[in-house]
This record gives C-alpha cells, sequence and structure tokens, in this order.
C-alpha cells in the first residue's frame, strides 16, 4: 500500500483500529461482542414496550423511544465489523461502504442532538406553560419540529459526507481506525481538505447550538421548579428533569472526549479510537438503565413485560 502517482485514488480503506495492541488485538472481540448484544437487546425491549402500550405514546415517551431506537441501531453500524476484524483480521471496507458507514454515524449523532433538543423544548413548555402545553406540544408542531430538524441534518451531513467522494487518496488507504470516522479518513485525502474541515465545523456548531438552546432552557426551568411551591409536583418536576439531563450529560460528555481525543497529540491513538468508539456506545448502553430504572411508567411497564413472557413460556 505505499505511494502511488497523484491520478490514482484507492478504492478500499483498511480499517486497522488497535493495531498497536498486537497479539492482545483479538481479544476486544469479547467487550465489543458482549456491548453489541446488550444494546440490542435492551434498546429492544425499550421500543418495545413504549410501542405496545398506550399509555406511553406522550410525546415525552415518543421521545425516548426515538433515543432507543438509535440505541438500537447505531452499534448495528460499525460493531459487526470491528467484530469480524478482531478474530480474522479482515480490514477492508469499499470506499461506497466508508462513505455510507461515515453519513449514518454522524447522522445519527445529529439526529440524537435534535431528540435531545426536543426532550428539552418538551419539559419546558410542561413546566413553564402547563395549562397550555397541548397547544404548544402537539402533533402538528410535533411534525414541524422533526422535519425542519431532520432536514437540517440531512443537508449538512450529505454536504459533509459529500465533500469528501471527489477527495483523491493517493498515499495510503490505511486508516488507523475501526471505522470510517470523518477525521481519519479525510487526513489521509492528497487534496486541499479545508472546506471538509469548514462543513465538520459547521455540523459541530449544529449541535453545540443545540447544546447551548438546552442549557438555557433547562436554567429557566429549574430557576422556575425552586421558585414554586414544594409538593409532589414539584418533586416530580426534578426528577423527570434530572432524568433528562443524564441522558444529555451522557451525550454530550461523551462527544467532548471524542473530540478532545483527537485534537491532543499526546493521547495515544488507541485512546482516541476507544473515545470515539465511545460516544456513538455509551449513550446506546447508559439510556435504557436511565429510563428504564428512573421512569417510574416505564419501569412498571418493563416488569409486566417481563411477567408476562415468563408465564408464557410454562
Amino acid at each position: 500500500m505505499g505511494d502511488q502517482s497523484n491520478n490514482v485514488s484507492f478504492n478500499d480503506f483498511q480499517l486497522i483500529g488497535f493495531t498497536d495492541l498486537k497479539g492482545y488485538r483479538p481479544l476486544l472481540f469479547i467487550p465489543f461482542c458482549i456491548i453489541l448484544i446488550y444494546t440490542l437487546f435492551s434498546n429492544a425491549i425499550l421500543m418495545i414496550v413504549i410501542a405496545k402500550h398506550s399509555k406511553l405514546h406522550a410525546p415525552m415517551y415518543i421521545l425516548i423511544g426515538l433515543i432507543a431506537t438509535l440505541g438500537f441501531f447505531v452499534p448495528i453500524y460499525f460493531i459487526p465489523r470491528m467484530l469480524v476484524s478482531f478474530l480474522w483480521d479482515w480490514n477492508t471496507i469499499t470506499r461506497h461502504e466508508c462513505l455510507i458507514q461515515m453519513f449514518c454515524l454522524h447522522f445519527s449523532g445529529c439526529f440524537q442532538s435534535t431528540i435531545l433538543l426536543g426532550m428539552a423544548v418538551d419539559r419546558y413548555f410542561a413546566i413553564i406553560y402547563p395549562l397550555r402545553y397541548n397547544d404548544f406540544v402537539n402533533l402538528t408542531n410535533s411534525l414541524i419540529f422533526s422535519a425542519a430538524f431532520s432536514i437540517r441534518n440531512a443537508v449538512v451531513i450529505i454536504a459533509m459526507v459529500g465533500l469528501v467522494v471527489p477527495l483523491t487518496f493517493c498515499r495510503t488507504n490505511m486508516v488507523y481506525h475501526s471505522f470510517c470516522e470523518h477525521t481519519s479518513v479525510v487526513n489521509l485525502a492528497c487534496n486541499d481538505i479545508s472546506k471538509n474541515y469548514l462543513a465538520l465545523t459547521i455540523a459541530f456548531g449544529l449541535t453545540s447550538a443545540d447544546c447551548f438552546v438546552i442549557f438555557c432552557s433547562y436554567v429557566i426551568i429549574f430557576v422556575v421548579i425552586f421558585r414554586s411551591p414544594s409538593g409532589e409536583s414539584r418533586h416530580k418536576a426534578i426528577h423527570t428533569c434530572t432524568t433528562h439531563l443524564m441522558t444529555i450529560a451522557i451525550a454530550y460528555i461523551s462527544v467532548t472526549a471524542a473530540f478532545v481525543g483527537y485534537r491532543v497529540a499526546t493521547i495515544p491513538r488507541d485512546i482516541r479510537i476507544l473515545t470515539s468508539a465511545m460516544y456513538h456506545l455509551v449513550p446506546a448502553i447508559c439510556n435504557p438503565v436511565i429510563y428504564g430504572l428512573r421512569t417510574t411508567e416505564i419501569r412498571t411497564q418493563i416488569v409486566k413485560f417481563f411477567k408476562f413472557n415468563k408465564v408464557t413460556t410454562y
């Protein structure tokens, strides 16, 4: 995979992440296989419970269901290929597959930010304007919100990935990563990549803007909560908002760790790959536990789900 003339571009990449571990690399199959099985099972249970029970078809629970859907599909985008690579050292991914994987992962990241923003907006109207909640949070407004932000995310990520398409990879096709992360792939290009970094900055700016709006919303929410008389409704509001804040903190701490990992030269490259993978996996791992344990309505239905299935097996 040595140098080639600049008019030749590789049509596939070699994802060689974690090869610094040498003989210990196959051992990574075990933890990542466990993570894949757990995330698929736990998020599937959450999706089924929310979809099955009409009591959980309120906007807040639908958003939780969407978070679970992301948690189910995101690991599928890259973990199976990693497992094959760890066991059999099959590292090749075609250029088209790489671009599709890149789009799916980055679009999912933006979509997760949109869902978290939706949760903040839902709690804002539920607590600040409780008597007019149904006027603001209704099917029409929810569809408009979802459509607008989905289009925004799609346009930005299509542009970001689209700018990778014409790049020439003439020096090497060795990507020290376990999946097609934008920065790792773009840095191998022989062309000027300033436009690619601009697109990445815009995408990061959008999610940062979402984070800022979420932060402002919850500041206002908690000011109103702590000014209200103490009681059961206040306790329930604090409990619900704290649950959402745990999800938000996990998501943004993960993305910050991944972002910093690529910009601090002293961090070992295997740690960078791990933080990048955890950015996608930690929310999928933690969210089912958070909502399954802390949301009474969901916890009750999950218990009923397992009791019913246990009875039917006898």
